[in-house]
């Protein structure tokens, strides 16, 4: 990276018209445009910039978005694009004026400004792995449609405990498909109780159901109805009838989520993905590891790719909320929990860490020392960001998980 860029250019993202300022090395300005966010628009940016300088490499970009069409345009052409967090550029404006003004164009100035005199507060953006974006959407999809099932069993479960709480003793969470399509033949208990014991013997065999026998459905399906007031029951019906639709089709698109990332992860561990990029072992080497399942590799792929591909441990604990934040003043020391983090990376290494305790004995081991001091959810951050320097080492050396090298690699 240059020592001096030769511009030093500051965007205030928006939806409609980004507002752009450009200073010199010295801090004059030298140009102020607004470009509409469309494609003409930010070829005339790139065009614009160009007439300052012969080599886009010697434009440096501050701006808070790091992602978007924007960053995507001057990436490709070479410019060197840098982020900054919205709370940090508050900070700086307050250099320029302690009235509190603000709008587009200061706020412009002051991103263009801070990147000239503390560049060191802002992180390098780089153009992401086509596979790599490809794995992150599947991942944040999958996410979305996973609270999208779970709100859905929820207002299930909530219509069925109005009129039929007797299928809730056979799925008690109500996201049962083989529960779907018993509603569907028996939408309410008088038609469940005419269900035949080889319908219903069919209806588990076709959706492969060993925990329940069809003696057990049967005999809950026969139990005496729930009084409810007239009309109660037609409405839960129709209720449930509309939202039976929806969680079939959000769990057809979640399994569908699910077999994409598994080929996705698939291919990025095959030899030839392996010739073309190193680092996509890494995905052999995070699959190696206890507890680490198909979603939370995908998960720790998207969220952290750059600080994984960098074997950047402290940044790759910040991020996803495993390091603790102290604040110390004379003889006042507090150490509580980062709050500021990627959710997504906090809660795919929760599950990791709680799955680990359960498959690996080290992690059960440090899990259990842990307690004896502090509260389970504390413990368990324990344990991911004991896993994340483990697996960070790992990724140096490029060797697969051994539960006999363990303590050698903590160790060290």
């Amino acid at each position: 990276m240059p020592d001096d860029y030769e511009l030093n250019v500051g965007v205030d993202w928006a939806t409609q018209n980004h507002q752009v300022c450009v200073l010199g090395p010295g801090g004059e300005r030298l140009d102020e445009l607004v470009v509409p966010h469309t494609g003409a628009g930010l070829a005339a940016l790139v065009s614009r910039l160009r007439q300052h300088v012969s080599d886009p490499a010697r434009i440096a970009v501050a701006i808070e978005v790091p992602h978007g069409a924007v960053v995507d345009v001057l990436l490709e052409q070479g410019c060197h694009v840098f982020a900054i967090n919205p709370k940090q550029l508050d900070r700086f404006r307050d250099r320029h004026t302690v009235a509190g003004a603000k709008d587009d164009r200061r706020d412009a100035f002051v991103a263009a400004d801070a990147l000239r005199t503390d560049r060191h507060a802002f992180r390098r953006l780089h153009l992401e792995d086509p596979q790599v974006l490809r794995v992150r959407e599947l991942s944040r999809l999958h996410g979305e449609l996973q609270e999208e099932h779970s709100r859905l069993t929820n207002r299930l479960r909530e219509q069925l405990w109005r009129f039929y709480p007797q299928l809730l003793a056979l799925s008690p969470a109500a996201d049962a498909p083989w529960l779907w399509a018993l509603l569907e033949q028996a939408p309410t208990p008088a038609q469940g109780r005419r269900l035949t014991l080889s319908a219903v013997r069919a209806l588990l065999a076709r959706h492969r159901i060993r925990r329940l026998t069809a003696d057990t459905v049967h005999a809950a399906l026969q139990e005496p109805p729930l009084p409810v007031a007239p009309g109660t029951g037609e409405a839960a019906q129709e209720h449930v009838g509309l939202l039976l639709p929806r969680l079939q089709l959000v769990h057809a698109q979640r399994t569908h989520c699910e077999q994409r990332l598994e080929r996705w992860l698939t291919l990025l561990a095959t030899p030839a993905a392996e010739a073309e990029r190193p680092e996509h072992r890494d995905v052999t080497v995070l699959r190696s590891m206890p507890g680490l399942g198909r979603l939370v590799a995908a998960t720790m792929l998207a969220e952290a790719s750059r600080p994984l591909a960098a074997r950047d441990y402290q940044t790759v604990r910040a991020h996803a909320g495993t390091a603790p934040v102290t604040r110390q003043s004379g003889k006042t020391r507090l150490v509580s929990m980062r709050r500021s983090c990627n959710g997504r990376l906090r809660a795919a290494l929760f599950h990791w860490a709680s799955n680990a305790i359960r498959l690996d004995p080290h992690s059960r081991a440090h899990y259990d020392r842990l307690r004896q001091r502090h509260g389970h959810a504390r413990a368990l951050r324990g344990v991911a960001d004991r896993l994340l320097n483990v697996l960070v080492r790992m990724l140096s050396t490029g060797t697969l998980y051994d539960p006999n090298r363990r303590h050698h690699q903590i160790a060290a």
